[in-house]
């Protein structure tokens, strides 16, 4: 019993692979975005692309706001959570939950001010289904 939940919290190296690529394509297409950075929930970092700045470090945050978000979520009986967005004077993240039957991921997109939110937040609703049915 216990193998059987170790095995199932490994994610495959495929799916490695494809997060991977996928931040790579997102930090290099999407204007403004700093930062694409896929993690447990637990908060380590799986892919990542960045123009600057600690993977790890961004990981372990997401995975935090992602369990503020669940713990809200569930109080105010709304169901789990999908996203959240920090909005700052220099632009803003999005946190988005990914649900997988093997593992559950966090996806945190950090962006600038040239950035536009619309287009950040549904390329992270994107990206997470694209995870979550790989």
């Amino acid at each position: 019993m216990e193998s059987e939940r170790v095995e199932k919290s490994v994610l495959s190296p495929a799916v490695k692979v494809l997060a991977e690529r996928e931040a790579a394509r997102l930090l290099e297409e999407v204007s403004g975005l700093t930062a694409v950075v896929v993690a447990t929930v637990d908060g380590f970092d799986i892919a990542s692309a960045m123009r600057e700045g600690d993977a790890s470090r961004v990981a372990a945050m997401a995975s935090s706001i992602s369990a503020i978000s669940g713990v809200v979520s569930q109080e105010a009986h709304l169901g789990r959570g999908k996203s959240v967005t920090i909005d700052t004077e220099a632009g803003f993240a999005i946190v988005h939950a990914v649900y997988r039957p093997d593992i559950d991921l966090v996806i945190n997109l950090i962006a600038d001010g040239n950035a536009i939110l619309g287009q950040v937040a549904y390329q992270a609703t994107q990206f997470a289904k694209t995870l979550a049915a790989a």
